[in-house]
C-alpha cells in the first residue's frame, strides 16, 4: 500500500482495537481511493476518509428480557449511525451471538458507500444484539424485541434513522419492533422498513437482495456477450438472500446446486429446481429446520456437515465445478484457499449476496485472475435499495405492484453495474468493480460532506 493508506491503517488499529473486520472494510476502501487522492487532494486535506471511518453517533444499551421460565436474561443492544451526509441513516439490525461493535462498524461503514450507490437519498448506519432468535418461542423473541425498542425508539425516526431486518431479523422480529415503536412514539410512520405487507411493507422486499444478486450477475455477464442460462451455480446459506438468489437462478435458466447452514451444506447434482426450493422455503421460514433435512427428502443430494471443521479452514461447499458462485451467507465465508478452488473448478462469476463474504487474500486472487467479481457493496445493494422504495411508499401512503418494485429494483442493479464500471474505467482500472465501487460511492458521499462543512 502507498504511504497514505499505510498510515491511516496505523491509525484505524490502533484507535479501534480487537475490530477485524471494520478494519478490514477500512482498508480495501483505502487502496481504491489511492487513485482517487491523487486527484482530488482537497478529500485529503478535509480529512475526508477519517471523518468517514469515524461513526457520527453510536449507541449501546443493555437489553433485559424475561424468558418462559421466569428467569431475567441480558443482552447487549447496539445502533452505529454512521454517516447521514446524503440522507438519514439506513441499515439493518442483525440478532446473532457473534454481534459485537466492531463487527457492526464494519457493517455500518460498508452501508454507508453501498446506500450511496443506489443513488437514493439514504446515509448508513448498522446496529443489533448479541441475542440468538434461534431456539427461542415466539413470546421470548417479542419481550426481547419489546425491551431493545424500549431503548433504541428514541434514537430512530422516518427522518432520522430507519433501521430494517438482517440475520437473525426477518418478518416476525420486525413486527415485534414495530408494535413496540408505535406504542412508545404513539406514531405509525416508516421508521423500520421489511414490515408486513398489510401495515406498510412492500412488495419484492424479501426477495430483494437475493434477485439483486442476479441482476448484477447478469450485468456483469453481459459484458462479454454470455447469459446465466444453463450455468450451474454454488449458492452459500439458505436464509433469504439465498433462497431468492436460487429463485431467481432458476428463472433465469441456470441450475442451482447448494445450500447451507451453519451446520453444513448439500449438493444436489441434479439441480434444486422450483419444487426443492419450495420444500427449503418451508423448511426455513416455517418449521425453522436444518438444511440436512433436504438430503433425506431427496436422494439426488449429498450432505456435508460442517460442525467439526475449524475456524479458517477451507469450506468443501466452494470445491464443486461450476461456473458461478453467490456466497450469501456471512462475511468471510470465502478465503484464500476456497478462491483458489472456485478459480480451478471453472468459477469465471462471483457475485456477492452477503457482506464482505470474501476475505482480502481472496479478493486479490479474485481480481489477478480477471474473473467478473462483483463485490458486496455493489452486488447486494438489491435489499436496501427496495428498502428506500419501501421508505418511498410509506412516505406516499401508497403501494407500488410487485412488478413495478421488481422492475425498479432491476434498473437499479443495472445503473449500479454501470456506474461501477464507468468509475473503474475513468480511474485507469478497467473491469475492476471492487474498484468502481468503493469509488462510486466514496465521491458521492464525500462531495455531500465537503458542501455540509466540518460536522
Amino acid at each position: 500500500m502507498a504511504t497514505y493508506a499505510t498510515s491511516l491503517m496505523e491509525d484505524v488499529k490502533a484507535k479501534n482495537p480487537a475490530e477485524p473486520e471494520f478494519h478490514q472494510a477500512v482498508e480495501e476502501v483505502a487502496e481504491s481511493l489511492e487513485l482517487v487522492l491523487e486527484r482530488r487532494p482537497e478529500y485529503r486535506s478535509a480529512r475526508i476518509l477519517e471523518r468517514m471511518i469515524e461513526p457520527e453517533r453510536v449507541i449501546m444499551f443493555r437489553v433485559p428480557w424475561v424468558d418462559d421460565q421466569g428467569g431475567v436474561q441480558v443482552n447487549r443492544g447496539f445502533r452505529v449511525e454512521m454517516n447521514s451526509a446524503i440522507g438519514p441513516y439506513k441499515g439493518g439490525l442483525r440478532f446473532h451471538p457473534s454481534v459485537t461493535l466492531g463487527m457492526l462498524k464494519f457493517l455500518a461503514f460498508e452501508q454507508v458507500l453501498k446506500n450511496a450507490l443506489t443513488t437514493l437519498p439514504m446515509g448508513g448506519g448498522k446496529g443489533g444484539s448479541d441475542f440468538d432468535p434461534k431456539g427461542k418461542s415466539d413470546g421470548e423473541v417479542m419481550r426481547f424485541c419489546q425491551s431493545f425498542m424500549t431503548e433504541l425508539y428514541r434514537h430512530i425516526g422516518p427522518n432520522t434513522d430507519v433501521p430494517a431486518g438482517d440475520i437473525g431479523v426477518g418478518g416476525r422480529e420486525i413486527g415485534f419492533l414495530f408494535g413496540q415503536y408505535k406504542r412508545l412514539a404513539n406514531e405509525f410512520t416508516g421508521v423500520l422498513t421489511g414490515k408486513g405487507l398489510n401495515w406498510g411493507g412492500s412488495l419484492i422486499r424479501p426477495e430483494a437482495t437475493g434477485y439483486g444478486s442476479v441482476y448484477f450477475a447478469a450485468e456483469m455477464l453481459k459484458t462479454r456477450s454470455d447469459t446465466l442460462e444453463g450455468k450451474r451455480c454454488l449458492v452459500s446459506g439458505s436464509g433469504n438472500v439465498a433462497q431468492f438468489t436460487a429463485e431467481k437462478l432458476i428463472d433465469l435458466g441456470a441450475t442451482v446446486l447448494t445450500l447451507s447452514d451453519s451446520a453444513g451444506y448439500i449438493f444436489d447434482e441434479e439441480g434444486i429446481d422450483r419444487g426443492k426450493l419450495d420444500f427449503v422455503m418451508s423448511l426455513k421460514n416455517e418449521r425453522r429446520g436444518r438444511i440436512k433435512e433436504y438430503a433425506d427428502a431427496y436422494p439426488s443430494a449429498a450432505y456435508t456437515a460442517l460442525e467439526a471443521e475449524p475456524a479458517g479452514a477451507t469450506d468443501p461447499i466452494w470445491n464443486h465445478k461450476a461456473d458461478c458462485a453467490f456466497p450469501s451467507a456471512t462475511q468471510n465465508e470465502i478465503n484464500k484457499e476456497d478462491a483458489q478452488n472456485l478459480l480451478r473448478n471453472g468459477v469465471t462469476v462471483v457475485s456477492e449476496g452477503a457482506n464482505m463474504p470474501t476475505t482480502s487474500e481472496g479478493v486479490s486472487i479474485f481480481l489477478d485472475a480477471g474473473i467478473l467479481y462483483g463485490p458486496s457493496k455493489a452486488a447486494n445493494a438489491g435489499g436496501v435499495a427496495v428498502s428506500g422504495l419501501e421508505m418511498a411508499q410509506n412516505s406516499m401512503r401508497f403501494n407500488w405492484s410487485r412488478e413495478e418494485v421488481d422492475q425498479k429494483l432491476h434498473s437499479i442493479m443495472i445503473d449500479i453495474h454501470k456506474h461501477c464500471v464507468s468509475v473503474a474505467s475513468d480511474f485507469g482500472t478497467p473491469g475492476n468493480y471492487v474498484n468502481g465501487a468503493n469509488i462510486g460511492g466514496f465521491l458521492k458521499v464525500a462531495d455531500s460532506m465537503l458542501d455540509q462543512g466540518i460536522v
